[in-house]
């Protein structure tokens, strides 16, 4: 065999079952020892050809996030693995176990400005733990096989560099032995525990903000929760992991949040931070604070922390609750109170009496899709106000999953994402949750889903701007510029590729567009034409907030006229907290 070969069969060893990317010259030993593997229907490996390697690398990573198994993208030389950067950021900051392939010039023409000539190997070093070049036939299997540790051990990202020439010739070195590893349990430090006990036992009113990190952690968590009587907000990543069956569930914080989480926070005496690395530091209270994490360079970070543990949840939570003593619930059910008045008005509000409302509320869209969706459905988000819909309207179930660029904050990543979460999960439903503006930046690969007949559901919300962007600059004082997104009819370009599509302006149709969509067989693409003025407001309105909306509502009166002002309070109105 040639190396291309033996890295082939070095993946397979490694369990992976395709490669997402764009064939060319230099990496077309690789492509052809895929085409010799068989596919993944004989043992091998399937090739998936998108139409741009950025989503190759987005449905890498998907499917990484998805499984907790390694996934595999590849570019060719230059250009091409250029591409696959910001997919590979956003599977780094997402702990996505994803290994990618960046082929390279000839051998020889290296450092010479050579055609298409750039250096993987320095490129990729920031948003990867491991980034080679491979220099021998002699040294490719070894280097592999590190890649391949890496990126599953330390669900990472590893950036292999291969020349074309090298890849072409014959392997020289044994094929090393791949046998996986089990993933350590981190018991927290006896004296930590002994410290946690005394001081919950002398709190009398315990919040915890849950992350990403109580994964596979749910009932621990929740019976801790229970003997403190603690209420639980959690992350946008944490969602999927904690809010299902959880009576002590009091939403999200952040820009994008909802609920009583922020004020739980903010009332408690004492913060459990668990498996969270919530960047947002103005929505962390300066409330005392107990952080755990796996990972010891994470705690303290976002805010101060004053008892960093390093350890895993469970067995935190497993170690604790048995010592701490049993809390009374005023604090808990005084935050479920408040929390529940919140979810009524205004998140409620938007899902009741609005079928008859043009334009189609986007949260009314958001919270049907939410009752005629698979309970095991895998929704994939795209940034900025779709964020903000699913994260809303979407319940996990414990059986769901919802993932997106929640760490990176790319724009078009829905599609991409859901490419790789149907090509690795067949047999569920996928749903793109995708903007106008992030759909039409990788339009091309709606292309992708039809050729590979992925049966993915694209559910477009289409207001004809870039929302949070609007939003943003809004809230800074500054009247709206440059979001505007020119009208498409996405649907029609569904329609040409093979979709079933279906364009939507009457609120009465949104049940039966979505149920036919979902039912369809084959990839299916519905466009809701939303209202532009639907503003996310976050959890906690702050007073600068207010005076640069107001700022900026008086230079949009001054250029645009009143009528416009109207019509944003018309859509927001039911969206402004009230106590």
């Amino acid at each position: 065999m040639n190396v291309a070969e033996q890295l082939v069969q070095q993946l397979v060893d490694a369990g992976v079952r395709r490669i997402y990317g764009i064939v060319g010259d230099s990496l077309n030993p690789i492509v052809d020892a895929v085409r010799k593997s068989g596919g993944s229907a004989k043992g091998g490996i399937d090739w998936v050809h998108v139409r741009h390697e950025e989503a190759a690398a987005f449905a890498a990573a998907a499917e990484a996030q998805l499984t907790g198994e390694l996934a595999v993208c590849a570019g060719s030389c230059g250009p091409g693995n250029l591409h696959l950067i910001n997919g590979l950021y956003d599977a780094y900051r997402s702990q996505a176990p994803v290994l990618a392939l960046a082929s390279h010039i000839p051998s020889v023409q290296i450092g010479s400005s050579y055609f298409q000539e750039t250096h993987p190997d320095r490129l990729f070093v920031e948003c990867s733990s491991y980034c080679e070049m491979v220099s021998s036939p002699d040294q490719a299997p070894r280097v592999v096989n590190s890649a391949i540790r890496h990126a599953v051990a330390m669900q990472s990202v590893s950036v292999i560099t291969l020349p074309g020439d090298i890849s072409d010739q014959k392997a020289t070195a044994p094929t090393p032995v791949y046998v996986p590893s089990r993933r350590p349990v981190l018991a927290p430090n006896p004296e930590d525990v002994k410290q946690l006990v005394t001081l919950l036992n002398d709190s009398r009113k315990v919040a915890i903000f849950a992350g990403a990190g109580v994964e596979g952690d749910h009932d621990e968590v929740i019976a801790l929760a229970d003997k403190l009587q603690a209420p639980i907000g959690h992350s946008l990543r944490g969602k999927d992991f904690i809010q299902y069956d959880n009576p002590f569930d009091v939403g999200m914080t952040g820009l994008l949040g909802y609920g009583a989480a922020a004020e739980g926070m903010n009332d408690a005496d004492v913060l459990l931070l668990l498996g969270t690395d919530f960047p947002y530091n103005q929505f962390l209270p300066d409330t005392l604070t107990v952080q755990v994490d796996t990972h010891a360079e994470k705690l303290g970070r976002r805010t101060d922390v004053s008892f960093p543990v390093q350890a895993d949840v469970k067995a935190l939570a497993e170690a604790l609750t048995p010592l701490v003593k049993q809390h009374d619930d005023k604090f808990l059910k005084a935050t479920i109170k408040r929390h529940a008045k919140i979810m009524k008005a205004p998140v409620g509000s938007y899902t009741r009496n609005v079928e008859h409302l043009k334009p189609i509320h986007p949260e009314f869209v958001a919270h049907t899709l939410n009752e005629v969706a698979a309970k095991d459905a895998i929704f994939t988000a795209d940034t900025g106000m779709c964020n903000v819909w699913t994260a809303r309207y979407i319940d996990p179930l414990g059986t769901r999953r919802l993932i997106g660029s929640f760490l990176h904050g790319s724009m078009a990543d829905a599609l991409p994402m859901a490419l790789g979460a149907q090509a690795s999960h067949p047999g569920r439903q996928v749903i793109s949750v995708s903007g106008d503006g992030g759909l039409s930046m990788l339009l091309g690969e709606l292309v992708t889903a039809r050729m590979h007949n992925l049966p993915i559901k694209v559910i477009v919300f289409n207001n004809s701007t870039l929302g949070m962007v609007k939003l943003e600059q809004l809230v800074n004082g500054l009247p709206d510029f440059g979001t505007d997104v020119h009208d498409v009819n996405y649907a029609g370009v569904a329609t040409a590729m093979g979709f079933h599509a279906e364009r939507v302006d009457d609120p009465k149709d949104v049940r039966r567009a979505l149920t036919d969509a979902l039912d369809a067989d084959g990839p299916a693409l519905v466009e809701f034409l939303t209202d532009p003025n639907a503003l996310s407001l976050p959890p906690e309105i702050k007073g600068e907030m207010l005076i640069g909306f107001a700022t900026a509502m008086s230079k949009v009166v001054l250029n645009r006229g009143a009528g416009e002002i109207m019509s944003m309070a018309t859509s927001n109105m039911r969206n402004i907290p009230r106590r």
